[in-house]
């Protein structure tokens, strides 16, 4: 197994910890300590030694803050998470605060009304965070202040940085070398007049110099820090220990390693114009060129758009593991709607879904930790089974299912409702809004320019009008055999990066009722150029092709709520699906699939 159902969680710790950290604190002199749930390459992931926050307060979501002062300690979560934080933590010495609709930067004002110095680590912040946090406390007596990592300081048993092995990623999924890669970008440095670019997101790195890493569970991403020269050539600051023969070879010459060690004086030694993400390189980066007397041009990380527009290689690879996961996902339900309700509970549904992605013969990793929220726990969006939380599913639940793999020729990320038993009408009604909310973006043709945010309304209109929503983005962007959250596109509020041809993004709108249940569908999506159609203007349009193909439960279905062309879609995807899933099934999971995608 991949997963572990380990409670890391122990909310009996956070007070002796809060106490250490305060000890230090004053100490230094401070009124305040940041503590992030980020490591310093501003990774959605972190290794066990970076689980600051987690180790602090309890709280294990993957995004959060909190900010500790000597009398209140504010634990900054958003919409997903608010259930789970006070769930984890002691909520009699950490106080949950409702993100982003709470800002920091009006919570210290409010709570250090007389001013103070708040400490925080440059290494864990962004210049782009810490300006917005400045700027914000401007006129106040508050100041921040870069420092060591208080909370390092007092963690005694802090596990060691990882040392997981590279890897070569095969040119045939990436469909271009790194050689040509590294030439490209090297050319847009020298038009821009920029002597090298500091890369520091480790998905970046691997995509650029096409390898993948195991230092983190879940993404196959390498620890590491890479300049990247005008010349093309580039040098990767990474534990020799990592890299073998092969990856050596596979490098070449044009890119030379040297030990993590050599990152910081290596920056001091540039001459030129350095080129730094002001949204994901460390502050302590910065800081040191400008102490070098570097000069630096704020731009973005030159791999990020590249990175997110898709070869053809890399999306045809991406069809086949999509193909390969959607079968065993349908073996898993073929599987679980024999079972009788009682009869499982949470964690034999993640433990099953795992084994079938495993049967394949080519999982390398699940592409993070399956959640398998029923009843309640469904109204959990980022819910984690662990051996306490463990629930059986019983008559009447709906149960949120959300996974995906990790296959050398890419990165899924599905989500289906189940019901166990018949549910209520209330919940069929809610089901039919997501689904018509699904089929919305999945139907939908847009002008070259719109980003995400000009989509997001099409996945919430059915349940506007209900008066329902859901506290989280519609989509986010996936990698290939890279992370299954990858930027710069989102389908959301904040989504504001036009949506370009190759873009891999998810459609997953939900909805969440605290304490009973959860929603939520989710297919994977690539950008295309729409073909034309007769009797239009004929503008060049965007659309998205699916590469999702499960049967999505028509149990749960209010047929009365469709229109003919939803009606149509469903059918359509469902012919599909039974199309190319069903060579690739058992012969029991084959008469499953052609029941499961009869037309409505």
């Amino acid at each position: 197994m991949f997963q572990s159902f380990v409670d890391t969680a122990r909310p009996e710790q956070g007070p002796p910890r809060l106490a250490a950290l305060r000890q230090a604190m004053a100490a230094e002199g401070l009124a305040g300590w940041l503590v992030p749930r980020a490591d310093a390459h501003q990774g959605e992931y972190v290794a066990p030694g970076d689980e600051r926050l987690a180790w602090l307060t309890g709280f294990t979501g993957s995004a959060g803050f909190c900010i500790v002062l000597a009398d209140i300690a504010g634990l900054f979560v958003d919409g997903r998470y608010g259930a789970q934080a006070r769930a984890q933590v002691d909520t009699g010495h950490f106080t949950p605060v409702d993100w982003p609709a709470t800002r920091p930067a009006p919570w210290l004002r409010e709570h250090l009304p007389t001013g103070g110095v708040v400490g925080f680590d440059p290494w864990l912040y962004t210049p782009a965070q810490i300006e917005t946090l400045e700027n914000e406390l401007a006129g106040s007596d508050i100041t921040l202040q870069p420092g060591e990592n208080l909370v390092d300081r007092v963690w005694p048993d802090r596990p060691a940085p990882p040392q997981g092995p590279m890897r070569v990623y095969p040119e045939e999924f990436a469909g271009e070398s790194h050689a040509d890669k590294r030439a490209r970008l090297a050319k847009g440095l020298r038009k821009a007049g920029q002597a090298a670019a500091v890369l520091t997101l480790p998905d970046s790195i691997a995509w650029l110099l096409n390898i993948r890493g195991s230092d983190i569970p879940r993404n196959p991403v390498p620890h590491a820090f890479a300049i990247l020269h005008d010349s093309g050539q580039v040098t990767l600051f990474a534990d020799a220990a990592k890299i073998d023969d092969g990856v050596r070879a596979h490098l070449g010459d044009e890119v030379s390693i040297r030990p993590p060690n050599a990152f910081l004086p290596g920056l001091r030694t540039l001459a030129g114009l350095v080129r730094l993400d002001k949204a994901s390189v460390p502050l302590a980066v910065a800081q040191q060129l400008q102490e070098a007397g570097v000069p630096a041009a704020w731009d973005d990380d030159p791999c990020i758009l590249p990175k997110a527009c898709k070869t053809p290689a890399e999306i045809a690879a991406t069809r086949g593991a999509h193909l390969r996961d959607g079968a065993a996902l349908c073996e898993f339900l073929a599987w679980f709607d024999a079972q009788p309700p009682g009869s499982l509970t949470e964690i034999d549904v993640v433990t099953r879904l795992e084994a079938e992605r495993s049967a394949t013969g080519e999982l390398l990793d699940i592409s993070f930790d399956t959640i398998a929220g029923s009843g309640p726990h469904g109204a959990l969006a980022h819910y984690r089974v662990t051996e306490s939380s463990n629930r059986r599913l019983v008559d009447g639940d709906l149960l949120v299912l959300d996974g995906g793999g990790q296959y050398l020729d890419g990165t899924t990320d599905i989500t289906r409702t189940l019901p166990v038993g018949r549910v209520g009408a209330e919940e069929r009604a809610a089901f039919t809004r997501v689904l018509q909310g699904m089929i919305a973006v999945s139907r939908v043709r847009w002008p070259h320019g719109l980003a995400g945010r000009d989509l997001d309304a099409l996945a919430r209109y059915p349940l506007w009008l209900a008066d329902q929503d859901y506290a989280h983005g519609t989509g986010h962007g996936v990698g290939v055999h890279l992370c299954v959250h990858e930027g710069p596109q989102r389908l959301s509020r904040q989504g504001e990066v036009p949506l370009e041809p190759g873009m891999i993004i998810s459609n997953e709108p939900g909805y969440y009722r605290e304490g009973a249940f959860g929603i939520r569908i989710e297919n994977l999506l690539v950008v295309t150029e729409a073909a034309p159609l007769e009797g239009g203007d004929g503008a060049t349009q965007l659309a998205f092709e699916t590469l999702s193909f499960v049967p999505i439960d028509r149990r749960l279905i209010d047929e009365r709520m469709l229109d003919p062309a939803e009606r149509t879609w469903l059918d359509a995807y469902h012919a599909t699906c039974a199309e190319r899933i069903a060579p690739r099934l058992s012969p029991g999971a084959r008469d499953w699939l052609k029941a499961a995608t009869k037309p409505l």
